[in-house]
């Protein structure tokens, strides 16, 4: 079995809210992030592919298409977004990292050609990240 994988970036705004809460718990929990403006973070996107290589091709997957996928089924929805305004599966929940890399594998899940979705990752910055492999 071989594992690739593809990188890509995309900047998006969210805040951290529990509507359970109240606005007093949102801020203690969650502090600055609960601002209902928002703040922006760039995002490291990493989607990791698991397979064997075609005889013919020598790919696992074409990153072309991947790359295509990984554009259509995230990028397009998250990139320059508000999450929490404007992505359906954050009107519920919160826009965290750990959450930013289940949604992201729901978005895939079945839609990579020729290969099974291994690993999502989810860089916030530098030192943190989220990484999701299936349930």
């Amino acid at each position: 079995m071989i594992l690739l994988t593809r990188k890509a970036e995309f900047s998006a705004s969210h805040y951290y809210w529990n509507e359970a809460w109240s606005a007093e718990e949102n801020a203690r929990v969650f502090g600055k992030c609960a601002n209902r403006n928002g703040h922006g973070h760039n995002y490291t996107l990493e989607v990791t592919v698991a397979g064997e290589p075609d005889p013919v091709t020598g790919f696992v997957v074409d990153l072309k298409r991947l790359k295509e996928t990984m554009e259509r089924e995230v990028l397009a929805a998250y990139d320059h977004r508000h999450l929490n305004l404007e992505v359906p599966e954050f009107r519920t929940a919160i826009p965290t990292t750990e959450n930013i890399a289940v949604a992201v594998w729901r978005r895939l899940e079945g839609k990579i050609e020729g290969a099974k979705l291994y690993r999502v990752r989810v860089y916030e910055m530098a030192d943190l990240f989220a990484e999701y492999a299936g349930e």
